[in-house]
Order: structure tokens, then sequence, then C-alpha cells
């Protein structure tokens, strides 16, 4: 499975390229909403254009904000993308500095200044995951615990009752199986598994 990276903390990067000012600015969006917010906050109006691309699952968006199509948003998408990043959003705003720089050029200038400022950002792994309820008898209880450690399953909550314990927990989702499995051999089939 590769991984895929989302940012911790916002992320800076400017560059100058043919007397143009590009500034990168990076920050993780989980949501739509969330994009036009981080979009509305770093403008800045002397500014001639801010480009930018989001990315979030299989959702993504770019905007050229006026550069020739093609050579700002998707360039900026695409560094995202060969980063193996999500839950991203990217704008590349750019100072005109009197120099054109051809399709080309303005493509490798966003673009690259995107991919440098994502390089150097701080970044943690996305991790997909399941919740699960788990139901036992008490006897089980301690052994449960040492299984949802060795399958990176951390517990969020744990309740007692007449008839056994149920514990809330999250784990890796390509962990699920393998626990299961572990569950019913300890438990000799007495266990019940919840998804939620």
């Amino acid at each position: 499975m590769t991984a895929v990276f989302t940012l911790t903390t916002p992320a800076r990067h400017e560059q100058m390229i043919r007397q143009s000012r590009f500034i990168a600015l990076a920050e993780r969006q989980d949501s739509e909403a969330g994009l036009r917010a981080f979009l509305e906050r770093v403008h800045q109006p002397g500014a001639n254009h801010h480009c930018w691309a989001w990315k979030c699952g299989q959702v993504y968006r770019s905007d050229d904000d006026g550069e020739p199509g093609g050579t700002a948003g998707r360039p900026i998408l695409q560094a995202i993308e060969s980063q193996g990043m999500d839950r991203v959003g990217v704008v590349v705003i750019r100072h005109f500095g009197g120099i054109k720089l051809g399709t080309g050029g303005l493509a490798r200038a966003y673009g690259g200044t995107a991919a440098e400022c994502l390089r150097l950002a701080e970044r943690e792994a996305l991790i997909d995951t399941a919740r699960l309820s788990v139901v036992l008898n008490f006897e089980h209880a301690d052994r449960a615990h040492q299984l949802f450690a060795r399958h990176e399953a951390e517990k969020l909550g744990e309740d007692y009752s007449e008839t056994g314990v149920r514990f809330e927990i999250e784990l890796p989702r390509p962990a699920v199986k393998a626990l299961q499995r572990a569950l019913n051999d300890l438990s000799r089939g007495q266990v019940e598994v919840i998804r939620s």
C-alpha cells in the first residue's frame, strides 16, 4: 500500500523567477469550505494571480486564475499528487515582474514552487482506520488488551456489564481481519465485533 501524507502545519515557500515573485502557501484542507476560507484568508490584493489546487480523497479542484489554461492550477495539482499528498490545498501567488515566461515556463514556475513548498513541509501519514466495538467475557479482557496493542488498535472506551466488557477501539483498516481472527481464537468464538 502506498503511503499518503497530509500537512501537520501550514507551509510557505517563495522564489523569484525572471523577476516575478512566486509565493506558495499550503495547508491541510479536509473540505471545500475550508479551502475557500483558506483562499480568502491568504489573498494578497497587490498580486496578479492566485492560482491554486486542492485534493481531498477522490475530489480535486484547480484554478489558473487568469493564467493561460493548464499552466498553473494543473501543475500545482500534479505537485500535490507527485508528493503523495492528500487533504491539501496549495495556492501559488504571483507578483508579475514584467518578463513573460511562456506556457512551459509558467507551468514549471507554478508546479515547481508548489512542489518545493510541499517537499519542505512537515507531514504525517494518513492512515485509513476503522472503529470497532468488541464485546468479550471478563476472563479475556487482559489478553484482549495485548491483542489490541499487537494490532495497533487504540482503545477509545471500555464499559463493564454483568456479562462482560465492551471495548471501543480504532485501528488501521488493513489490521481489522487479523484482529478479528485473533479475538475469535482467544475467546473460542465467544466474541462480538461490531463495526461502528
